[in-house]
């Protein structure tokens, strides 16, 4: 894990020692009264003058891991002498004038007893307190009783421990798939070693381990590797600092950072679950004796999933992969005996894979939600990239936008584990299954994902036994997995070259199905900026138009207007309505309606997340996903009012989003500059043009507006907001209602929209 990072463990200790000597000094000062003239205190008995009164660290001071930018946080104990509040000011006020922050408390041993039954922050303090000077009888009294009522108040304790981690987690996230984690709170985070730690001392399970003890090393030396680049006491790596932090620790870039962050991440927080899985067995009294099989040579222990007794892994490579789906399929964790068992003995797999290991992958993947601790497991042991080669270019690859909420290899078995609703929808589960896995295995090579990510599917597919024919539907539907999302999103479904070309490119209906199921169970792995209502309507409408097409039947028409639409064009001059996130603009077709409707949107602090536009006839139909930038979303009938307006010609919108503008605050983070394409052979009858920016208050009005200023009209439109990032596509005509076959027109409406977007 560590590779060729550079530690700080060794500045932390010498920061921690140095520290420790100035506390000394201090308290030696503040108790060695009276003063001679130069204020030393030689003459004075030191033992007698600081009998009685001891001064402890805790924190990260206590564990000697005082990063440049850490607090003090300082006990004062005493036994009840008359001058211990003096002596406290004359040690915390030259902490204070230092300017380092300090937390600190004055306390008897009982006084420290009493406060540690009560708080969990002050008894996990004082667990690892360590004495620093004065006293150390007063120092060990106090680290004695607090232990001693932790172990004996274990049951009630620990609970309130899992109970402070999962807040925790709620609050702050999992730090392996966040983009910026917090590397103290968030789960597989500091505090959660600390937690580890904490439960060990109530003797109930072990201490971390050596790969945790690695893990948190590591974050230990990324914080203090923060610390020096911010110059501040910050726990959240924010991404402006990643690199720098990442060269400061001797790596490559932000991406091996965040990859050897994700991979400490996941070790502390598989370690932690199987601490609180150990907690919950011994506290909650001895399991049910006896074994029940599962599978051949598998069976139920103790509440977890063992190999029955005789039964070795040396000599059948299948049985890691049967034991891992009987655990699957049971709902149980795999016996950590039993883990190391199978991925320190078993065997190579067989190349072609024997059909009873594939089918037992299958029968993992296909039990869904269980299957992915499972395949932590799996991971955690080392097993998966024997199984698997190429899983290791993936593995804790981190996907580096905030669409996705998960790691690359993270992201593959959620994506298969959600691919397992969908089993009896299609008539090929165990292919729907499999491609879910591999979908992604291309992002841990150079080149397109989709494209590389074929080639890779195809090699595993082979090794693990398919026959050609699957091993054909498996790199067709690697290649094509994002086919239908982004054609649903990004071209007009009724453009009859929009579905010839996704029927071409499927050329079956089990293709068909399986991408349509991959499409849902990978929309919502990737996260809900992702996956919605909205694109799944329109994936659901594309995938109806291809279905005919492929089966040689008509295609039923769609209604031009929905029930509703239709009843507000029944109003003739145009109609509004705002329904929480949802505008819907109906109106007489004109140039530039989209963009007008959109600047009224963003003058009212409306982002626009999705959007369509259509024309039926006469009558034009713009669809609006929006949710306000911050705070409550404007006043319903204001914002109907306004698009009113606008739609009268009686509203200068231009003037008002200029105000807004002026009024804002340029941003401070650099971003990838614009791209303009222009897709050919997208459509027979307008241009396509696909825009790529990053989002920002009336970016579609701008947009829009320099198609006006172009003479072209928006015959149809799809807008998409992912994350940070806006997608929008646009079928335009010029007045004559003609596609731009002119090559300087081209270049023309180009350079034209780069210019609004600057």
């Amino acid at each position: 894990m560590r590779g060729d990072t550079r530690s700080y463990a060794a500045a932390r200790k010498e920061r921690a020692a140095d520290v420790d000597r100035w506390l000394t000094d201090l308290l030696r000062t503040a108790c060695g009264t009276p003063y001679g003239r130069d204020g030393d205190i030689r003459g004075i008995d030191e033992r007698g003058a600081l009998s009685g009164v001891a001064l402890v660290a805790v924190g990260s001071l206590g564990r000697s891991e005082l990063a440049p930018g850490s607090d003090l946080d300082l006990v004062l104990l005493h036994d009840g002498r008359d001058d211990v509040a003096r002596i406290a000011d004359r040690v915390w006020y030259p902490i204070w004038d230092s300017g380092v922050n300090l937390d600190h408390s004055v306390r008897t041993v009982d006084e420290a007893a009493k406060v540690a039954r009560e708080d969990l922050k002050a008894v996990l303090g004082l667990i690892q307190a360590r004495h620093v000077a004065g006293d150390p009888e007063l120092t060990r009294a106090a680290r004695e009783v607090v232990l001693a009522e932790w172990r004996a108040d274990s049951r009630r304790r620990l609970g309130e421990l899992r109970d402070a981690a999962d807040r925790r987690t709620e609050s702050s996230g999992e730090l392996a798939f966040l983009l910026e984690p917090d590397l103290r709170d968030a789960r597989g985070g500091l505090r959660d070693v600390q937690a580890m730690q904490a439960v060990a001392a109530a003797w109930v399970a072990s201490a971390p381990g050596p790969r945790v003890r690695e893990a948190y090393e590591l974050l230990l030396d990324v914080r203090h590797g923060l610390h020096l680049v911010t110059a501040r006491g910050t726990d959240r790596l924010v991404l402006q600092e990643q690199d720098a932090v990442a060269g400061i620790l001797g790596l490559l870039d932000a991406e091996a950072l965040m990859r050897r962050l994700a991979e400490a991440g996941r070790t502390i927080a598989h370690a932690f679950d199987g601490t609180w899985r150990t907690v919950e067995r011994l506290l909650s009294g001895p399991a049910p004796r006896g074994r029940r099989p599962l599978a051949d040579g598998v069976v139920e222990h103790g509440g977890e999933v063992a190999l029955a007794r005789g039964v070795s892994p040396r000599k059948d490579p299948v049985l890691v992969l049967r034991a891992a789906a009987a655990a699957a399929e049971a709902g149980l964790p795999l016996a950590p005996a039993t883990v190391n068992a199978l991925a320190s003995q078993s065997p190579p797999m067989p190349v072609p894979w024997p059909d009873e290991a594939r089918d037992a992958l299958v029968a993992l993947l296909g039990a869904g939600r269980a299957a992915v601790p499972v395949w932590e497991e799996l991971d955690q042991a080392g097993v998966l990239v024997r199984l698997l080669p190429d899983w290791e270019r993936v593995r804790h690859r981190p996907q580096r936008n905030p669409v996705h909420r998960y790691t690359v290899d993270r992201h593959l078995i959620e994506t298969a584990a959600g691919a397992a609703a969908f089993t009896r929808e299609v008539s090929r589960p165990d292919l729907l299954l499999i491609c879910a896995l591999l979908h992604d295995i291309g992002k841990g090579y150079p080149g397109d994902h989709s494209t590389t990510g074929a080639v890779v599917a195809r090699d595993i597919g082979t090794r693990m036994g398919l026959p050609p024919a699957d091993v054909d539907i498996l790199e067709t539907v690697v290649r094509h997995h994002l086919l239908l999302p982004e054609t649903a999103t990004r071209r007009d479904l009724d453009d009859p070259v929009t579905i010839s070309r996704v029927a071409g490119a499927v050329g079956s209906r089990e293709v068909l199905e399986l991408l349509a199921a991959l499409a849902v169970a990978d929309g919502n792995a990737t996260g809900p900026a992702a996956w919605n209502a909205w694109k799944a309507s329109l994936v659901t409408d594309l995938v109806r138009r291809v279905r005919s097409v492929l089966s040689g039947t008509p295609l039923p028409p769609a209604p031009s207007l929905s029930a509703e639409q239709a009843s507000l064009a029944r109003h003739g001059g145009g109609a509004i309505r705002v329904n929480g996130g949802a505008v819907t603009v109906v109106a007489p077709d004109r140039a530039g309606l989209l963009w007008r409707a959109a600047g009224v949107l963003a003058a009212h602090r409306m982002v626009v997340r999705a959007a369509s536009a259509a024309s039926a006839g006469s009558t034009a139909v713009i669809e609006f996903s929006v949710v306000p930038e911050y705070g409550t979303p404007p006043d319903p009938a204001t914002l109907e009012a306004d698009l009113r307006l606008v739609l009268a010609g009686r509203l200068d919108i231009e003037q008002r989003l200029a105000r807004r503008t002026r009024s804002m605050r340029p941003a401070r983070v650099p971003v990838a500059p614009p791209r303009v394409t222009l897709v050919d052979d997208a459509s027979h009858t307008a241009t396509v043009i696909e825009v790529r920016a990053h989002d920002r208050p009336g970016l579609l009005w701008r947009i829009g507006r320099a198609f006006g200023e172009c003479g072209l009209d928006v015959r149809a439109a799809r807008v998409e907001t992912l994350g940070a990032e806006a997608v929008d596509v646009f079928y335009v005509v010029d007045r004559a209602g003609r596609p731009l076959t002119d090559e300087a027109q081209r270049a023309q409406v180009r350079d034209q929209i780069l210019a609004a977007l600057r």
